[in-house]
C-alpha cells in the first residue's frame, strides 16, 4: 500500500518538518488514524510512526458502505458512510482505502470504488427510502434506492432534483442546511429498520447508528459508539429526576431514545430492529445479566 503524497505544482511533494518531544503516547485508534506503518499527518508532533501522510478527501458515492476493520473477507464493519458524506483517505490502492470518516473521525477501510471526488451536497433524503429515478417521471426505471440522511448534489426540474446519477423526487428531500425541530422525529423513520452491527442506516442501522445520525441530521455532531457516546454529548440527568422525549439513555453497551416519559426507541439485538417499547420491559429484560441496566442517562440542550 502506498501513502498518498500531496504535490506541490513545479516541484516534489510537500514534505512536513516536525519535532516529538518525550514518548509517542497511546491513543483510540477508532478515531485517531495510526497503523504499524501510517499515521495521519495530523497526529506529527504526538504520535511517533515511520511514515506520515496528509488527508485527502473524497464523497461516498455508494447509496451506503460499510467501514471495516481491514480489508479481509470475513473483517468487522466498524461503521458505515452513507451517500455523500466525506472520506479522508490516507492510503489508497485499487481496491480499498485507509482513512477516516469526516463526521466523526472514525477510522478504518472503505472499497475504492464507493469513493469519488469531493461533492458541496445541497440536499439530504427524508425520506425513510428515496428512488432514484432514471429520469425526471414516476414511471421512469428506478435506478437504485438512497436511505434517509444520504446527501448530494443537484438542482430542481420540475418536480425533481436531478443530480449526477439521476432524479430524486421533491417529496423526499429537504435542503442539506435544514435543522429539524425534533430531532426524536427523525430517529423515528427508522422505526421498523432491521438491525444490524454497525450500521447507518442504508439497509440497517445499531443503536448508537441510530442516535447518530439523528442528532447529525439535527445539526448536532455526536461520536460513533456508545462509550464515545456517553462521554461526549448532552449532559448527566440526575438519577431520581423525571425523564422526558429526547433524553438519551445508556446501558451497558447499548444506547436508546427516550421518546416521552416511559418509552425507549433503539436499535436492537433482542428484536433485530428499532423499535419503541417500554424502558421498563428493558430493564426487566437486563436485570438477570446486570445489577445496573442503566449505566447513564444523558439530555441534550436544557
Amino acid at each position: 500500500m502506498n501513502a498518498i503524497n500531496t504535490p506541490t505544482r513545479n516541484g516534489p511533494p510537500e514534505r512536513t518538518r516536525f519535532k516529538l518531544d518525550g514518548r509517542s503516547v497511546a491513543l483510540d485508534r477508532r478515531i485517531h488514524a495510526a497503523r504499524g506503518d501510517l499515521a495521519d499527518l495530523a497526529l506529527a508532533g504526538i504520535l511517533f510512526s515511520a511514515h506520515y501522510a496528509r488527508a485527502v478527501p473524497f464523497t461516498c458515492v455508494a447509496p451506503g458502505a460499510p467501514i471495516l476493520a481491514s480489508t479481509s473477507p470475513t473483517a468487522e464493519a466498524v461503521s458505515e458512510l452513507l451517500r455523500g458524506e466525506t472520506f479522508h483517505a490516507l492510503d489508497v490502492t485499487t481496491d480499498w482505502a485507509w482513512g477516516f470518516c469526516g463526521h466523526d473521525g472514525y477510522v478504518g477501510y472503505i472499497r475504492r470504488d464507493a469513493l469519488d471526488l469531493p461533492e458541496n451536497p445541497t440536499h439530504r433524503i427524508v425520506a425513510r427510502t428515496a428512488p432514484l429515478f432514471s429520469a425526471a417521471d414516476i414511471k421512469s426505471p428506478i435506478a437504485d434506492y438512497w436511505p434517509t440522511g444520504a446527501t448530494f448534489a443537484g438542482q430542481a426540474q420540475g418536480d425533481f432534483i436531478a443530480c449526477a446519477e439521476g432524479y430524486v423526487h421533491v417529496r423526499h428531500v429537504e435542503p442539506v442546511d435544514a435543522t429539524p425541530a425534533d430531532w426524536v422525529a427523525v430517529a423515528q423513520r427508522y422505526v421498523g429498520q432491521p438491525y444490524v452491527w454497525g450500521g447507518r442506516g442504508h439497509r440497517g442501522i445499531d443503536c448508537s447508528g441510530l442516535v447518530q445520525v439523528a442528532l447529525g441530521q439535527a445539526g448536532i455532531a455526536a461520536p460513533r459508539d456508545t462509550d464515545l457516546q456517553c462521554e461526549g454529548i448532552g449532559a448527566p440527568i440526575d438519577s431520581d429526576a423525571s425523564l422526558r422525549r429526547g433524553d438519551i439513555i445508556f446501558f451497558p453497551g447499548h444506547v436508546g431514545i427516550m421518546t416521552d416519559a416511559r418509552t425507549l426507541l433503539h436499535a436492537n439485538a433482542h428484536w433485530m430492529a428499532v423499535v419503541e417499547e417500554p424502558l421498563a420491559d428493558i430493564v426487566a429484560r437486563l436485570a438477570d445479566a446486570h445489577v445496573q441496566p442503566i449505566i447513564a442517562r444523558r439530555r441534550i440542550g436544557a
